[in-house]
């Protein structure tokens, strides 16, 4: 376990508009809002300073490999070393800077200010026939898919990072607690019907199912884009009860989160001693040696 057993995560459900740079001030503004409250780790939304449309991802991307080239990156590590926190940086379009190709991207910032990780989301969103009254979406006609998962060491423990989609396979997360992350992070942009049917229910059967903590944050609901945004960032704990959750709007969440309750779940349910390995195997394709 992790020195630091006990503190609070700050959720930053925020409005997106179509002007980058107001975007940009507004997350500053909502990342400094949650360590006035005393959060020392903060998660912003998937796709914070872009609208959520194909026909601007390309337009707002950003060179991730190089921060000055990167103002969106260079306020997260700014303000992370300015306020001494861990950013977990949602996610903005990145461009690949050689070969071109686009990512949905999450940079991970410690309270130094230096990247500590970089997630490409793995999963893409491609929808097949939609249900009656839902958006079409293919994410796989601007995206490339990431290739490795992501899991981080933070002063906040072993963070496991994934985007939206990831969220709905629960190899992932099952990797991610085989490698020791005590919490997953998953900025997310949910639609309405995704997002009533499967946004709370998916957080829930992660951390159940693998007795750690997940956490998610949405953009607000009247954010621009080209479809309507779910909201109801959350936290959810071992235990798979809901510890903290927003409604649509632009807000900051504050939960507390205690490492202990991981242990105290896992010493009631041994469901790690209780897998059948002689009947089933997980094997970590990226697992790096040791």
């Amino acid at each position: 376990m992790t020195k630091i057993t006990k503190f609070k995560i700050g959720i930053c459900q925020l409005k997106v508009t179509i002007e980058k740079n107001a975007n940009i001030s507004q997350a500053r503004n909502l990342i400094h809002a949650a360590a006035e409250q005393g959060a020392n780790l903060i998660l912003l939304p998937e796709m914070w300073n872009c609208p959520y449309s194909a026909d601007l991802f390309a337009e707002f991307a950003e060179n991730l490999n190089d921060i000055n080239s990167s103002p969106s990156s260079l306020m997260l590590s700014e303000v992370a070393y300015s306020l001494g926190v861990t950013i977990i940086g949602g996610s903005i379009p990145e461009r690949d800077a050689s070969s071109g190709r686009l990512y949905n991207t999450c940079c991970v910032f410690g309270s130094n200010g230096e990247l500590k990780a970089k997630h490409r989301k793995i999963h893409l969103f491609d929808m097949g026939k939609p249900l009656p009254g839902d958006v079409h979406f293919k994410e796989s006609d601007t995206f490339s898919a990431g290739e490795k998962p992501t899991v981080v060491e933070t002063d906040f423990g072993c963070i496991g990072i994934g985007i939206c989609h990831d969220l709905r396979f629960p190899e992932l997360a099952i990797l991610y607690r085989a490698r020791g992350a005590h919490l997953i992070c998953y900025p997310g942009a949910f639609n309405m019907s995704t997002g009533e049917a499967l946004w709370e229910l998916e957080q829930r059967t992660r951390a159940v199912d693998n007795q750690l903590y997940a956490a998610t944050c949405s953009p607000c609901r009247d954010s621009a884009g080209s479809y309507m945004i779910w909201g109801h960032s959350t936290v959810v704990g071992p235990m798979g009860e809901i510890i903290g959750t927003t409604g649509h709007e632009e807000t900051v969440l504050i939960a507390e989160i205690d490492y202990a309750k991981i242990q105290l779940t896992r010493d009631s349910f041994s469901l790690e001693n209780q897998r059948r390995d002689n009947v089933y195997r997980f094997i970590d394709l990226h697992q790096e040696s040791p």
